[in-house]
């Protein structure tokens, strides 16, 4: 069976974690990390572990298209609006963690198949990857009228490029709240939290519904957490949910698998997860389309 090459821009804890899961695809062939800082610890890795790489940026694509057919964006908003305009004069498919928003949002439980044609797909944010399965969820059951989260990490899982997101990780996740979690009116907040030893990562959802179920939201809610699971074995729910009139909270935590930053950074773990697997189904879809052109050759 072949597989459909990636490569990643962002060579910090986002892009690096994202290597450790690419090598395990059976879709996906890492082939370079690519940064700007030739003294990275991301770099270094890729290098000991045979890949190429590169410390001058989305010019390293531009001198070598056929490094990849899929490209990971794990750097930061601003940076991909200027990367993006070069991938896609080369053809590429766009998969971004960052929250420029340039395509559209991808939620792999919730929309998947509804983009496969886009050449740039959005993957929200941390908190927006946690939380927005859950008020799709609890749409599905109850119709959600508002939503809101607070996504809780520790500020030692808080990169460079996360810090300079703040601003736009609430704005993006608002609107993929709204979009792909189907609220009417959507609000998020996220707290990077100093403490010692760190704050594994941890979400509060909270909506406000039309049609108050409390055994069909309840159902919703459990076998969405299952299907997140699947690619995010660290996810799951810290209690029951809580009902009150109109109103349901939920509370998530979600433990990363280790692969490169310590679990308590599940926050980078279900965004590079959540992106795999992504990508993983553009790989199938197009292996397969491959494959029937081979065939009617």
């Amino acid at each position: 069976m072949g597989k459909i090459k990636a490569a990643i821009i962002g060579s910090g804890n986002i892009g690096t974690d994202l290597m450790y899961k690419l090598e395990r695809s059976q879709w996906l062939e890492m082939t370079a990390l690519v940064g700007i800082d030739p003294n990275s610890e991301g770099l270094e890795r890729a290098k000991q572990r045979g890949y190429a790489t590169f410390s001058n940026g989305i010019q390293a694509f531009a001198d070598n298209p056929d490094l990849a057919d899929i490209v990971f964006d794990a750097t930061s908003a601003k940076a991909h609006v200027k990367h993006n305009e070069v991938l896609q004069g080369l053809g590429k498919l766009v998969i971004d963690l960052t929250p420029a928003a340039v395509g559209p949002f991808l939620s792999p439980v919730v929309n998947m198949g509804q983009h496969l044609d886009a050449t740039n797909v959005n993957m929200i944010t941390c908190g927006g990857q946690a939380t927005i399965p859950i008020i799709h969820a609890i749409n599905e059951a109850a119709d959600v009228e508002y939503a809101e989260i607070v996504a809780t990490i520790s500020s030692k899982s808080a990169g460079p490029g996360t810090r300079a997101n703040i601003d736009e990780f609430t704005i993006t996740t608002r609107r993929g709240i709204e979009e792909v979690g189907g609220a009417d009116r959507g609000k998020a907040l996220i707290v990077l939290n100093p403490a010692e030893p760190p704050f594994m990562m941890r979400d509060t959802v909270y909506c406000e519904v039309r049609n108050m179920d409390q055994a069909a939201i309840s159902k919703a809610i459990y076998d969405m957490v299952d299907r997140v699971k699947d690619y995010v074995p660290g996810y799951r729910l810290k209690q029951e949910p809580i009902f009150d009139d109109n109103r349901v909270s939920v509370f998530l935590e979600v433990e990363g698998a280790g692969d490169y930053f310590a679990p308590y950074a599940g926050n980078l773990d279900i965004m590079t997860a959540a992106a795999v697997r992504v990508a993983e189904d553009y790989a199938k879809n197009r292996l397969a389309d491959n494959n029937i052109a081979k065939s009617e050759v």
